[in-house]
């Protein structure tokens, strides 16, 4: 049995529209009962807004067809850590995902973890600092991100994502972080283990040759490249040769009958 996880921004939507096709494609999915999860690197928003914003597109789904960073690091820390402390550095609305942590104030030195997810513009000099501050005391606490993709796509252009500053933090402090999002490969994995598949056995269709398709490749997936989104030609200069290029979403149905006994 194959299975396929799908990245949201730039595959199923983008700037704001659904792509041409989607729905269809989807549909046509779950008519032949193919086990698949929606993945995103996206730590702004809890499960459930993204539902919400899914169905705003047509697209019909639940929270347990979504693995999110935040999803992934609270599973982490509740396995690894004994009733940890936690500074976050996410947005409002993600702080639901971490609701059954202790969240330490802003005068407060113990702390266990820093978690860095996507704040977009709210990130300042002074809210950076603090994060390394706080990494630079003893001991250390581990410093989780939520991703590290570099940049994404939006209606004015490229934006940074939350690699930038992670990477800030690393060069930074000389703490390596744990990271709970694409490229990372427990990230590929956790998604293996919720669809109940071998990580050889799922595909990765997605916009972003390295977080995408790099990421999934190192973890022992397949990967489809589509040029929606953030996609460049200059993507496929970067040393990673997809394993299948569709030019959208709308396109699966067909490739997938003509060519998925190619690679799977």
């Amino acid at each position: 049995m194959t299975g396929i996880l799908f990245d949201l921004d730039g595959v199923l939507y983008q700037n704001g529209q659904p792509i041409d096709g989607v729905s269809q494609a989807l549909e046509w999915i779950r008519s032949q009962a193919i086990p698949y999860l929606f993945v995103t690197n996206t730590s702004s928003k809890p499960r459930a807004a993204i539902v919400e914003k899914l169905a705003d597109f047509g697209i019909q789904t639940d929270a347990k067809h979504i693995l999110t960073p935040p999803i992934a690091a609270a599973t982490w820390l509740q396995s690894e850590l004994d009733n940890p402390r936690l500074a976050l550095y996410v947005s409002e609305a993600t702080k639901i995902d971490f609701a059954n942590f202790q969240i330490a104030d802003s005068d407060n030195n113990h702390i266990d973890a820093l978690i860095i997810g996507d704040l977009g513009t709210d990130w300042s000099f002074d809210l950076i600092n603090t994060a390394f501050q706080q990494l630079m005391t003893s001991p250390a606490p581990h410093l989780i991100a939520l991703g590290l993709t570099r940049y994404w796509q939006t209606p004015n252009g490229l934006q940074l994502d939350v690699g930038p500053f992670v990477k800030a933090l690393e060069y930074a402090s000389g703490h390596d972080a744990r990271i709970c999002g694409k490229p990372s490969p427990s990230f590929f994995e956790a998604a293996a283990q919720q669809l109940q598949l071998e990580a050889s056995q799922l595909i990765m269709i997605g916009d972003d040759i390295q977080g995408d398709i790099g990421g999934a490749q190192r973890a022992g997936l397949k990967a489809i490249l589509v040029r929606t989104g953030k996609f460049r030609e200059t993507d496929l200069q970067q040393g990673i040769t997809p394993d299948a290029i569709i030019d959208s979403i709308a396109d699966l149905p067909n490739w997938w009958e003509q060519h998925i006994d190619s690679i799977s």
